[in-house]
C-alpha cells in the first residue's frame, strides 16, 4: 500500500467525492439484460466521464493525458471499486494494449493519430490468437504481402473481444514464410473498415458473445501502418502482452481486493458461515494472497517506470492473479451452489465481479488463457526469470 501522506489523503478525499457524484447507483440493476448498443452507449458515456475528471488513462504520460504518480493511482482504483465503479470493458484494449504498443514502438505520426483519438472513444481490438496459433503465437499463419506502400493481408484471427465495436485492430500476420517463425511476423495497425474484413461472433459458457472471429481477405494495410521494422513484429508484441500480463492488474487487484473480496464475505455471513474454521481459514488464506497481488502490482508498475522490470515479473503477476481470481470465484460458487435459471444473469459492464458467483467462476477460466495460459506463464517465469533451459539435460 502507498505511504500515506497529505497530499495522497487529499487526493483520496477528492476521487471519494468524485465516486459518490457520478458513479449511478443503479447501474448494474440498469445495465442487466440490456441490448448490446444499449450496453455500448453507457460504456462510451462512462469512459467520457472517467476521461474528462481526468481519471480514465492514469497510467499513460502526462503528455497523453496521463502522468499520475503510482501511489495515486492505486488510490484512485481503490475508490474505483470501493465505490463499485463500472468497468471500462469496451475500452479495455484501447487504453491498455493499444496504448502500450503505440508508446513503446510507434512513431510519432501513430502516437499523435490514435493516442487522441482514443480519448476520443476510439474502440481497439486485439488481432493475435488464431485456431491454431493460441498459446503458441509464433505458429501464427496469417499472412501480410507487400504490394508497393501497402500489405495485403489474408488469414483468420480468433478470440477477438470486442471486435463486433471495433475502429482498429492490433494485427500480427507473418511477412516472411522462410524466417523461422519468430522473426518473420510483422506488426500492423488495422482499420476495421477496410474492405475484405468480416468479423462473427461467438457465444461465450455464460452467453456473452463479446469474443469474435476476425477474417481477412486481402485486406490492404498502408505500409505507415506497420509498427517497428518490418520482420520485427515478435519483439513489438511483447509490449501489448507485457500490457496484458501485468501493467493493467493494478485496477484489478483493487477489484478483487475489494469488491470481491468483500462480496465473498458478504456471501458467507448470509449463509451463517463466518462462525466456521473451514471458512474463516479460506477468507484468511484469501486476504493474504491478495495483500501480496498488491503489493506485487505496486511493485511491477514502479520497476517498469524506472525501466527496472525484470523479463518475467509481467507473467508472475499475471499468473498469480488470474488463478486467484479462479480460486476466490470458485469458493463463491461452491459456498452459494448453482442458481436458479432466472438469476443466470449478470450486468453488462461488470467485468468478472458481477456478483452472480457461478457466471464469475465460469467467466475466471478466460483469465488464464489470454495473454499466455498459465503453463505458458511458468515457462516464461522459468526461462527469462530463472534462467533455466528450454530442455532438460541428460
Amino acid at each position: 500500500m502507498p505511504a500515506l501522506t497529505a497530499d495522497l489523503e487529499d487526493f483520496r478525499t477528492t476521487v471519494r467525492d468524485w465516486c459518490r457524484a457520478h458513479i449511478p447507483a443503479d447501474w448494474r440493476a440498469a445495465q442487466t439484460g440490456v441490448p448490446d448498443e444499449e450496453n455500448v452507449a453507457f460504456q462510451r458515456w462512462w469512459f467520457a466521464q472517467l476521461r474528462d475528471a481526468g481519471y480514465a488513462v492514469p497510467h499513460w504520460p502526462a503528455r497523453w493525458g496521463g502522468g499520475l504518480p503510482v501511489a495515486q493511482q492505486a488510490v484512485l482504483y481503490q475508490e474505483l471499486a470501493a465505490h463499485d465503479a463500472p468497468r471500462l470493458v469496451l475500452a479495455f484494449v484501447s487504453i491498455h494494449h493499444a496504448a502500450a504498443t503505440l508508446l513503446e514502438a510507434g512513431t510519432e505520426e501513430q502516437r499523435s493519430r490514435h493516442l487522441p483519438a482514443i480519448l476520443d472513444g476510439e474502440i481497439w481490438v486485439q488481432g493475435f490468437s488464431e485456431p491454431e496459433a493460441g498459446s503458441d503465437l509464433a505458429a501464427l499463419r496469417t499472412t501480410a504481402q507487400r504490394d508497393g506502400d501497402r500489405y495485403l493481408v489474408n488469414g483468420q484471427k480468433l478470440w477477438a473481444s470486442g471486435a463486433t465495436h471495433a475502429d482498429w485492430c492490433l494485427l500480427l500476420a507473418r511477412t516472411d514464410q522462410a524466417a523461422p517463425k519468430r522473426h518473420g511476423i510483422s506488426y500492423f495497425l488495422l482499420d476495421m473498415r477496410s474492405p475484405g474484413i468480416d468479423v462473427r461472433p461467438i457465444q461465450n459458457a455464460v452467453g456473452d458473445s463479446h469474443f469474435c472471429e476476425i477474417f481477412l481477405n486481402d485486406v490492404a494495410v498502408p505500409t505507415a501502418n506497420l509498427v517497428g521494422a518490418e520482420n520485427a513484429g515478435w519483439q513489438v508484441a511483447q509490449a501489448t502482452l507485457g500490457a496484458e500480463r501485468g501493467l493493467v492488474m493494478l485496477e484489478l487487484a483493487e477489484r478483487l481486493g475489494n469488491a470481491g473480496f468483500r462480496w465473498l464475505t458478504e456471501a458467507c455471513d448470509q449463509l451463517g458461515l463466518l462462525g466456521d474454521s473451514l471458512t474463516a481459514d479460506r477468507l484468511a488464506g484469501f486476504e493474504t494472497e491478495i495483500t501480496g497481488l498488491r503489493a506485487l502490482c505496486l511493485n511491477l508498475i514502479e520497476r517498469h517506470q524506472t525501466g527496472r522490470a525484470g523479463p518475467a515479473d509481467a507473467s508472475i503477476v499475471k499468473l498469480y492473479y488470474s488463478e486467484l481470481l479462479q480460486r476466490m470465484t470458485g469458493f463463491g460458487a461452491e459456498i452459494t451452489g448453482l442458481p436458479s435459471h432466472a438469476t443466470l444473469r449478470k450486468p453488462a459492464s461488470s467485468g468478472w465481479e458481477s456478483g452472480a458467483w457461478m457466471l464469475d467462476f465460469i467467466g475466471s477460466w478466460e483469465w488464464t488463457i489470454p495473454g499466455g495460459t498459465s503453463e505458458i506463464q511458468r515457462n516464461i517465469i522459468a526461462e527469462r526469470g530463472l534462467g533455466l533451459p528450454r530442455e532438460a539435460v541428460a
